[in-house]
């Protein structure tokens, strides 16, 4: 398990480190944050802070993976690769968002159109590459069961090899554009995406260790209630490093930030815990662990559905968030409490994900 620690903690000093340098370069070049007229006041204070922190959580992760690698030994594991290439993919595509936004001064970045055919693109790659190279043990990085904390009897291949392919990639992309957005909808107060997602990739350490400890790999060891992942431990590697560059970013980003991760961090983070939550095998139970980031787009989807039914709001702004600050709360203490929030839910998902082990 010294990759694990390698990882998270190597990914960590780098975010930690290389936070305030990219802030430099990017006060150096102008690229600030550019506020919407429609949001809270007290937000256009933040106007022409540094964006596009999301660089430097996605470079600490990478770096943080590939340091545990070099200093433990272990080659790189298909699975590991899918997970950063989704990561790092999106986080191509919010960069291009954030640029635009900045370069042209104003709130809006890609177009819809293009910001759907670049997470597609991305998606669908991943969905198809996760379905090949078995191991030695004829086990896919992912499987067109559908899962919750293992694979249930919900097999998408119901009609055969090409259907099943087909199925699976509408729903994983669709998994890939629900987490993307969750976490780019939650990350509209300082540190609050940053920190929820450092609870929730912990989380899948956890998850990713025991899996690894109760593989159905070790053959010696294997028993009834074994889990059928491919790269257990690889995957908590990589949740590893995402957690260390979330803390070390989270220096920087929480209140006042001193940088935002914007769209390029948003995207990322989401299509990591969407890839995670595929080839771990946990695909509903991620809806639990994340589940803040389900309230926060279920609030968006109930405003905007109830608005257009009945012309009316349900919450004084959306997402939830935005509602508080209109309330009169204080921005740290609704980060603080949703922060409290998220780890609920983490303790909730991980104690299911136990209670299914023990009951089974």
């Amino acid at each position: 398990m010294r990759a694990v620690l390698i990882a998270g903690g190597l990914s960590m000093l780098v975010a930690l480190l290389g936070t305030p340098l990219f802030i430099r370069y990017l006060v150096r070049k102008q690229y600030g944050q550019f506020i919407r007229q429609d949001g809270p006041t007290a937000h256009f204070t933040k106007r022409g802070t540094p964006t596009m922190g999301g660089v430097v959580i996605i470079g600490a992760t990478l770096i943080g993976w590939l340091g545990a690698l070099l200093m433990t030994g272990r080659p790189p594991s298909v699975s590991a690769a899918l997970v950063l290439f989704l990561m790092t993919g999106l986080g191509i595509v919010g960069f291009l968002d954030d640029f635009i936004k900045i370069s042209r001064q104003r709130s809006l970045g890609l177009s819809p159109r293009l910001k759907i055919l670049g997470q597609g693109i991305i998606g669908v790659t991943f969905a198809v590459a996760a379905l090949q190279f078995p191991n030695s043990s004829f086990r896919t990085p992912a499987s067109t069961y559908v899962s919750f904390i293992r694979d249930t009897n919900l097999n998408l291949a119901f009609a055969g090899a090409t259907v099943g392919l087909i199925l699976f990639v509408l729903w994983a992309n669709f998994l890939i554009t629900a987490w993307s957005n969750a976490v780019n909808l939650t990350d509209g107060l300082d540190g609050l995406a940053a920190g929820a997602s450092l609870i929730v990739f912990g989380a899948y350490v956890i998850v990713g260790v025991w899996q690894t400890n109760q593989t159905c790999q070790a053959i010696a060891t294997a028993g009834p209630r074994c889990y059928e992942v491919r790269d257990p431990l690889s995957l908590a590697v990589v949740a590893a490093a995402v957690t260390g560059a979330c803390f070390g970013f989270l220096w920087w980003n929480a209140s006042p930030a001193k940088i935002f991760m914007g769209d390029t961090g948003s995207l990322a983070l989401g299509g990591a815990l969407a890839g995670i939550s595929i080839l771990s095998r946990t695909e509903v139970l991620a809806a639990i662990i994340g589940g803040l980031f389900v309230v926060i787009v279920m609030s968006d989807v109930i405003q905007i559905g109830f608005f257009k039914l009945t012309g009316k709001r349900v919450f004084k702004m959306a997402p939830l968030h935005h509602h508080f600050e209109l309330s009169g709360w204080g921005e740290v203490t609704i980060v603080i409490r949703f922060w409290i929030i998220a780890g609920l839910f983490v303790t909730m998902g991980v104690g299911v994900f136990y209670t299914e082990w023990v009951a089974g």
